[in-house]
């Protein structure tokens, strides 16, 4: 292995580790806040947004803030989706 290896291999050791932090943490508030089965859904809205990212996969920089961001988003989206279909269907009850 030559250097250049090498150090490619820290940079996506550090920046697993990075995504694994901002992952855990986001489904640890997610989970307080809206429990287990919102957790686990907000779980694959991240690891979506992660793959559509622009940066390639073993780029030395990215935004794992901004995967949280866009999973927040859908978690948005997705508990107050399901507030407006309860009045819904309370109205034609």
């Amino acid at each position: 292995m030559n250097a250049h290896d090498s150090f490619s291999d820290e940079i996506y050791a550090d920046q697993t580790h990075l995504a694994e932090r901002e992952l855990s943490s986001f489904i640890a508030a997610v989970t307080t806040l809206y429990g287990p089965e919102q957790a686990q859904l907000s779980a694959q809205d991240w690891l979506d947004e992660s793959d559509l990212m622009d940066s390639p996969p073993r780029s030395e920089e990215r935004d794992w803030r901004a995967v949280t961001i866009a999973a927040s988003a859908r978690l948005a989206n997705r508990v107050n989706a399901r507030p407006a279909a309860e009045a819904a269907k309370h109205m034609r009850n």
